[in-house]
């Protein structure tokens, strides 16, 4: 039965998995190949257990978001390990079990996360590194080096001047006392509650589906399709979606921001997918959050509150900024951080900035409903962060923004950017903060340390 989610419904695998196979036959002379498929991860150790005198290591393509614990007995197997994404099919365990297992020193572990197939075939050719000795570090170091040899060098990462009116940090701190929050079937308990007011002074307000459903009912119909007109006049493209669908859109944006204006609240995060899919809530909430980004509130994905708070926080310090809450992948190819979601806005500067063109598509992992593709602006500093109350931290890279990519697998908005700094360092936080990040555009690392310092928190630099 075909499942929603990453790179979409349906998709077939076949043709990716006959390219990988095919170039490492044609491109690892004296190496024997021999292929297996594994959808159950608890199939992976019964494979290793027989292959226990046969094999002399392995190559892990992750092509799936599903499946996080395989690599862990093949990784426990003590031989060479190669562990390779298939982007935007396989990125959330691939980040997450990267980060494991170089935050864990597996001596045997090596990755790589190429666009192309051939750097891929590059790096299983380290496997005759190794020798009659079995030296699984000269095997690490030589897949090491082929990433870094593969991926570009001597990247101009000078940006374009961005000019940012921000708030001074005493008055960023003051201006968040008593912002509201909505989660929509929302998670965080009494606790986090408590801790987000005495930090940060921002309100947890929680609702149920059946709030949010009320107020699209009674959403003016009148109202709804001003919005549509709105939106088909803006869009530089509208594809598979029909007028119906924006109708219901629409009426979602009307009963998010009825939402907002009912409990006096800035932001607001649903549950999105879960509740789609069960039928709990009648449309998706991208296009309203779409909007609401335009106008510099805040509709932010999947109910994750900390993003949310993130977004929140630096919309405030910036005066209206969009945050773009993602799903990060990293291309080593292209040495690009890519971030990936099906809700942006268009504009990026704040409401009263240039807009940028955006395109309506439906939702990529069930192709139903609606949502946004954002072309957004290159050559711009890029500042992505996550703030977390309970840890007293904030996460946070810088990138170039280079390149949007309209690749058909996984979500629609996809801004490819260079990071500044270590490209190996990016890869070591995922297994402890999650798949999201959010990303601003403008250089906002002399306030976010000026935050944290008043905070007295603390800034990780992953990168």
């Amino acid at each position: 039965m075909p499942i929603a989610g990453w790179p979409n419904i349906g998709y077939d695998y076949r043709p990716g998995m006959e390219e990988i196979t095919n170039a490492l036959n044609r491109g690892c002379s004296g190496i024997d190949f021999v292929y297996t498929m594994v959808e159950l991860p608890e199939k992976v150790k019964e494979i290793v257990d027989t292959d226990a005198g046969n094999i002399d290591g392995y190559i892990v393509v992750q092509m799936m978001c599903r499946g996080n614990r395989a690599l862990n007995p093949v990784v426990e197997s003590g031989k060479p390990v190669l562990f390779t994404d298939f982007l935007y099919c396989g990125s959330a365990p691939f980040l997450t079990l990267t980060a494991t297992h170089l935050r864990t020193e597996s001596p045997n572990f090596a990755f790589i996360s190429p666009s192309r197939t051939k750097d891929l075939v590059e790096a299983a050719r380290c496997f005759k590194l190794t020798g009659k000795e079995g030296n699984l570090q000269a095997f690490v170091d030589g897949v090491t080096k082929v990433r870094h040899q593969l991926a570009p060098s001597n990247i101009d990462l000078s940006c374009i001047a961005d000019k940012i009116d921000l708030l001074s940090t005493k008055e960023l701190l003051e201006a968040l006392k008593g912002k509201k929050l909505i989660e929509i079937e929302g998670k965080t308990g009494a606790a986090g509650v408590v801790e987000l007011k005495q930090s940060l002074g921002i309100e947890i307000v929680g609702m149920s589906y059946a709030e949010l459903n009320h107020q699209w009912e009674i959403a003016d119909r009148d109202r709804a399709m001003d919005v549509v007109r709105h939106w088909k006049s803006g869009a530089a493209d509208i594809i598979d979606v029909t007028d119906e669908t924006l109708e219901k859109s629409a009426r979602m944006y009307l009963a998010e921001k009825a939402c907002l204006q009912k409990h006096g609240a800035e932001a607001i995060t649903i549950g999105c997918l879960p509740g789609f899919y069960r039928g709990d809530i009648p449309a998706y909430p991208c296009l309203g959050f779409h909007e609401l980004l335009n106008e510099g509130f805040v509709g932010a994905c999947e109910n994750d509150t900390r993003s949310t708070i993130t977004m929140l926080a630096m919309t405030t310090l910036t005066k209206g900024r969009p945050g773009f809450i993602s799903d990060p992948v990293i291309d080593s190819s292209t040495k690009q951080i890519i971030y990936a979601h099906c809700v942006a806005a268009s504009k990026q500067f704040g409401p009263a900035g240039q807009a940028n063109p955006f395109t309506i598509m439906t939702h990529s992992e069930d192709r139903q409903g609606a949502s946004v593709r954002s072309t957004m602006p290159l050559g711009y500093m890029t500042t992505t962060l996550e703030m977390s109350t309970g840890r007293k931290e904030i996460l946070f890279h810088q990138a170039k923004a280079v390149a949007n990519s309209t690749d058909d697998r996984a979500c629609r908005t996809k801004l490819g950017a260079v990071p500044i700094g270590d490209m190996d360092k990016l890869h070591t936080k995922w297994d402890q903060w999650g798949w999201h990040r959010v990303t601003f555009y403008g250089d906002l690392k002399e306030p976010v340390y000026a935050l944290a310092d008043a905070l007295g928190w603390k800034v990780i630099e992953e990168a």
